[in-house]
């Protein structure tokens, strides 16, 4: 089963990196990065709210507010993160914004996990994982830089 979510999780991570670089390309063809952004949360929403439809609870409109309001801000997170992912892309190019990217999430979800923050389950560091995790770095680095950090 863990293989099973390991690799749907690696399918979404792949389209995560076609979304981004959808997202920019419409910011480029309409020449205006938040305008494209904003097209794409708009589209996003409603089809978030289908989605939502299908499974409906009426409930969970008393339960709403049970949530922190603090947690609501992951919303505004969202949209900012797209945004200057996008901005990003042409500039840095697709392969090296979605690299770093990736090595921050690998960092950040570890931070989460060892943690067990926001109500993950806790995932302790340990040596491999560690050094996982600088592998990923120094993987980033040689594909965001194109040579060897350190070396001319």
């Amino acid at each position: 089963m863990r293989y099973l979510l390991a690799a749907q999780i690696f399918g979404v991570g792949l389209l995560i990196a076609f979304h981004f670089s959808m997202n920019s390309a419409v910011g480029s063809v309409v020449q205006n990065p938040r305008m494209g952004n904003a097209v794409f949360w708009v589209i996003g929403t409603l089809v978030a709210v289908l989605i939502g439809l299908t499974g409906w609870d009426s409930s969970v409109w008393m339960r709403l507010r049970e949530v922190p309001v603090w947690l609501w801000g992951a919303g505004a997170i969202g949209a900012t993160m797209v945004f200057v992912i996008v901005a990003t892309i042409p500039k840095l190019g697709a392969a090296s914004t979605n690299i770093a990217l990736l090595t921050g999430q690998v960092i950040g979800g570890m931070i989460i996990g060892h943690y067990g923050l926001l109500g993950s389950p806790v995932e302790c560091c340990n040596g491999t994982r560690v050094a996982g995790a600088i592998i990923s770095l120094l993987g980033a680095a040689l594909v965001v830089l194109g040579r060897v950090p350190l070396l001319r």
